[in-house]
């Protein structure tokens, strides 16, 4: 069974973006009454970090803890083991809280290096990390794969994203060919996907076993194109809209979820809207997204 969540970036707590409309309480509110079973952790200490404290809420408003995205650095080896705590943190977190099927999302740092950040969406392979970097990359994240399972059980996943080190579709294959697949699966983030020059119904058939959670985010193609054809960086095409509301983009939902279905995928998928401030209401859009997946069958 498919069952289908929010997260707190969908309010605006998001990666080097100060604080979120209206606080925590209000967006699980707002989660519940829109119909989410779920809801990622979001930044450290935007929810309660006392895990009985945030089981009651959870609990009290119906929603599961299902996963934590945590913001890496690991083709820099000099902050892995302060990437790998802040990981194992989260991990604990969710493990006692969420429970066993919970997951640990890595995510390098997003719009920290100049080059990537003006080029996503447009990146070539001269952009990218040479091999030993790849080779640094690989092994942190088998790494703290490997710590957060043996400290908690939890699986990770590993989240490609526009303006970081893994945006495009080669560069997040070559990520998978290079870890263990015993430990270290794939977040595939449609949005993400698309804007990096990728078909999703391609990914799931080419990564169906590595994909162990999804996050379901629309890509407006006229917005990624005038992002290319001016020079716009990651920054400002989130900031234009180029992860629009759900099915009114170029992801192709009812596909997508179909093919998921026939590969038995049974984990969450997670609605990642990145409405920013100025950008609207983060409940409204809530709302409306849900209605959209309820309308394809979730």
């Amino acid at each position: 069974m498919i069952r289908v969540a929010n997260a707190p970036c969908s309010w605006g707590v998001i990666e080097n973006v100060e604080g979120a409309r209206g606080g925590w309480t209000r967006v699980l509110d707002e989660m519940r009454d829109a119909g989410y079973a779920g809801t990622e952790l979001g930044d450290w200490g935007f929810l309660p970090t006392d895990p009985d404290a945030l089981r009651r809420e959870l609990g009290a408003r119906g929603l599961a803890l299902v996963a934590s995205w945590i913001t890496v650095h690991l083709h820099d080896a000099a902050r892995l083991a302060a990437d790998e705590a802040d990981a194992l943190r989260a991990a604990r977190q969710l493990a006692e809280v969420g429970g066993p099927e919970a997951l640990v999302v890595l995510g390098n740092d997003p719009y920290t290096d100049p080059v990537r950040t003006a080029n996503a969406g447009r990146i070539r392979p001269e952009h990218g990390l040479d091999d030993d970097r790849w080779r640094a990359l690989a092994r942190g994240a088998d790494r703290i794969a490997r710590a957060v399972r043996r400290e908690t059980g939890l699986r990770t996943v590993f989240h490609h994203h526009a303006g970081t080190w893994v945006e495009t579709p080669e560069e997040t294959a070559r990520l998978l060919a290079t870890t263990d697949p015993a430990v270290l699966g794939l977040c595939l983030d449609t949005g993400h996907w698309r804007f990096g020059g990728g078909d999703p119904l391609l990914a799931i058939a080419r990564h169906a076993d590595r994909i162990w959670h999804v996050h379901f985010k629309d890509h407006a193609p006229e917005i990624a194109d005038r992002s290319r054809r001016e020079g716009w960086d990651a920054v400002r095409a989130v900031e234009h809209g180029v992860f629009c509301e759900l099915g009114r983009g170029d992801v192709p939902f009812p596909s997508v979820v179909t093919a998921l279905r026939e590969r038995d995928y049974r984990g969450w998928i997670v609605v990642e809207q990145d409405v920013l401030p100025g950008m609207g209401s983060p409940g409204e859009s809530a709302r409306r997204n849900r209605k959209y997946l309820a309308g394809i069958g979730l």
